[in-house]
């Protein structure tokens, strides 16, 4: 019986998007502007890389043609295989927004049906009666942020004042999103889990789709560092995904970073969370090589995003792109017969676009296995076609509307 294991490149986008200017988005192009910053020389840090984007593996299988195809140009120095070995195509998102679990329910069957709500205002972000709610469910002396920030750079400037008073630091972004950062040791990791619990009852009503912990550790001394021990707080998918269908049939499920966060522990099988990319693609690995007939698992990789995309980081993106290949027959090496394996995306993150947000885009496709044959994809109409070819592929019938390749 086929097994499966679906990979989500976190914001690995490849531009192109139809409606990116309804975002403020037009132009964005993940994968495109990184390769040519590495091309141009812009891409190069000492001591961590240097030249042209090197992602042979993924140029094998087709990833320059799926870009090619989304964008109308291929990526720059890379070197573009004449006869790629994967299915290869790109994605298009019927989904509004450009968020995590957009992205991540439409990839699984289930596109969102409905319009996020969102905290708009950059500063003072948060309603009152909200604030005021949050305060008095947590007992709290107060707040701070209250404003649109990047998570690394609110807390460098807050973290001494949040010590110092006890007030957690609330922010928010383009995103349908709150997020709570507090330290570790002096507000405490589970208290600060009960709390953001009480904001995801609290915002449940503007449909906000995630609250997220954001835990931290440091000194003003040392510097402050978020921690490994981030949990997001999701509403459920409004409709059946893949997940629920394979669990539903009784098959072993595994789900490797935060895929349980953002479909809220519903029908997420073995959850294994460990921090940082290389850290997840080795337990993904070691999951998939134990993974049961008719099994899958189903993966996230979010350095991509949090690390690089979020703080325009483009050589630090392009290194993790190129570790990423460098480990890819991995992969190939626990590929059975039967097996498909996917590699996508939920969203871009462009590190050379203004700002710290993500971006509107198309995302790549690629497929491959043992007895995967080798055929461009073409521009598929919803992520949905992902679950759609999966959920057919292990035999349990099409999930969702799209439709597979």
């Amino acid at each position: 019986m086929a097994r499966a294991i679906l990979i989500v490149l976190d914001s690995v986008g490849c531009g192109g998007a139809e409606d990116a200017a309804a975002y403020g988005d037009t132009g964005a192009d993940t994968l495109g502007h990184i390769a040519e910053a590495c091309a141009e020389g812009r891409g190069d840090r000492d001591g961590l890389r240097s030249g042209p984007l090197h992602i042979p593996n993924l140029a094998r299988l087709g990833l320059s043609h799926a870009c090619e195809a989304s964008t109308g140009k291929p990526l720059a120095g890379v070197t573009r295989s004449d006869a790629p070995q994967g299915q290869y195509g790109y994605g298009v998102e019927i989904s509004q927004g450009k968020d995590t679990p957009s992205g991540h329910w439409e990839i699984a069957g289930c596109p969102v049906p409905f319009k996020w709500g969102y905290f708009t205002a950059l500063e003072s972000s948060f309603p009152s009666d909200l604030v005021a709610a949050i305060i008095r469910e947590g007992a709290l002396p107060g707040i701070l942020g209250n404003k649109h920030a990047s998570g690394t750079a609110v807390i460098d400037k807050l973290a001494e004042e949040h010590i110092r008073t006890g007030k957690p630091i609330c922010y928010t972004s383009v995103d349908s999103v709150l997020q709570i950062a507090a330290h570790e040791e002096h507000f405490g990791l589970e208290r600060l889990y009960d709390l953001c619990k009480k904001a995801r009852v609290l915002v449940d009503p503007l449909r906000i789709g995630r609250v997220i912990a954001r835990p931290f550790v440091g000194t003003a001394e040392t510097g402050f560092t978020r921690t490994g021990n981030r949990k997001d707080f999701s509403i459920p998918p409004p409709d059946e995904t893949i997940l629920d269908r394979l669990a539903a049939k009784g098959r072993p499920i595994v789900t490797v970073g935060k895929i349980g966060d953002i479909f809220a522990h519903r029908n997420t099988g073995e959850e294994i969370k460990p921090f940082g990319n290389a850290a997840m693609w080795a337990a993904a690995l070691e999951a998939f090589a134990r993974l049961p007939d008719g099994g899958f698992c189903f993966v996230n990789l979010v350095d991509f995003d949090t690390e690089y995309g979020h703080r325009r980081d483009i050589p630090g993106y392009a290194a993790a792109l190129e570790a990423f290949d460098r480990d890819l027959p991995k992969l190939e090496a626990l590929l059975r017969p039967g097996d498909l394996a996917v590699i996508t995306a939920d969203h871009g993150n462009d590190p050379s676009w203004p700002g710290t947000d993500h971006t509107r885009e198309h995302v790549p496709i690629l497929g491959f296995g043992p007895a995967v044959p080798a055929r461009e994809i073409g521009r598929r109409a919803s992520f949905a076609d992902i679950a759609a070819t999966l959920s057919e592929w292990l035999g349990v019938g099409t999930v969702g509307p799209g439709r597979p390749w």
